[in-house]
């Protein structure tokens, strides 16, 4: 293999061109995957911001509706008089609203779980309480603390340093990387929740960073595949693009081997030039030294004639 490679231009040439394009290939496909991931993430941060933003305005208007309509006054709404339910670990609360949440929050916090990439959307107060959760997360109790931490998470208090931020948050579409106490680590996309011209809290929209990533996966294989696939047929076009071109030369070659050995076929044919490149003022070249050939073998006859006469 290596001789054959050794002995053959056209190869050489194809291999070489070819190691060029496959890094410039490997470093545009980085710059791609690499801008394309950065797209595919503003475009999941900027519908979660549009998602938290959307919730919060629900959860306020659901709230001062049930003041408004007298279910519960504003004192009830930002109750903190957090009442333990016990039997439970980590602990759960009740407060004077949540019943009021149960009925009316939980079906509208399910619709943003249409959405594949969102893992939970709930209200939580300024402390982090959080009254209501989707129904994925309010499975029935099974007495196993780890299945129950991950299928009933209601009324617990999520006080923990992202839970807190975004609980107090008072900014649009404020981005945290949550690491839940499940194992799992995801966006937490929060916005805040105003009740009656006050901050009652915070509504949460959660992405799984696992879905992100293996969007970022698919998108790579992708480019991976399209890119190998152009590389592939890239060397083939090439070669015989290559060999093609070089095919002149090879011919040349052995004409000129042909001459100085003194083994020529047709030394009276006269070397077509068909072209203007190196490969034509080559071909004159030889065209020259086939005259000169041929000239020199005349005279040559005309001595050995002169002799015998």
């Amino acid at each position: 293999m290596f001789n054959y490679v050794k002995e053959h231009i056209s190869v050489k040439v194809a291999l070489i061109t070819n190691a060029v394009l496959l890094l410039v290939m490997i470093v545009g496909t980085g710059i791609l995957v690499l801008e394309q991931s950065k797209s595919l993430e503003m475009q999941l941060l900027d519908k979660g911001k549009m998602l938290s933003i959307i919730g919060a305005k629900i959860v306020s208007k659901v709230i001062e509706e049930a003041v408004d309509n007298g279910v519960i006054t504003v004192n009830d709404a930002f109750d903190t008089n957090y009442e333990v339910i016990h039997g439970f670990d980590p602990p759960k609360y009740h407060t004077k609203y949540d019943f009021y949440l149960d009925k009316v929050l939980l079906a509208l916090e399910d619709e943003f779980l249409v959405d594949q990439d969102v893992i939970f959307a709930v209200a939580v107060d300024v402390n982090g309480y959080l009254p209501t959760h989707n129904s994925r997360f309010q499975q029935p109790i099974t007495g196993n603390v780890q299945t129950d931490m991950v299928g009933n998470r209601t009324k617990r208090m999520f006080n923990d340093p992202v839970g807190i931020a975004a609980a107090k948050n008072k900014e649009k579409g404020f981005l945290q990387v949550y690491h839940r106490d499940t194992g799992e680590t995801m966006w937490d996309i929060s916005c805040p929740v105003f009740v009656k011209g006050k901050q009652w809290g915070g509504f949460r929209i959660g992405f799984s960073l696992k879905e992100v990533e293996s969007a970022k996966s698919r998108l790579m294989i992708m480019l991976i595949s399209i890119m190998s696939g152009i590389l592939v047929l890239s060397i083939v076009l090439i070669f015989f693009t290559v060999n093609k071109m070089l095919k002149p030369l090879n011919d040349l070659t052995k004409i000129t081997e042909q001459l100085s050995s003194g083994t020529a076929g047709n030394i009276d044919e006269k070397i077509e030039v068909t072209s203007d490149d190196e490969i034509g003022h080559l071909s004159m070249a030889i065209e020259k030294l086939r005259v000169s050939v041929v000239l020199a073998m005349q005279r040559l006859k005309k001595e050995r004639d002169s002799r015998k006469g």
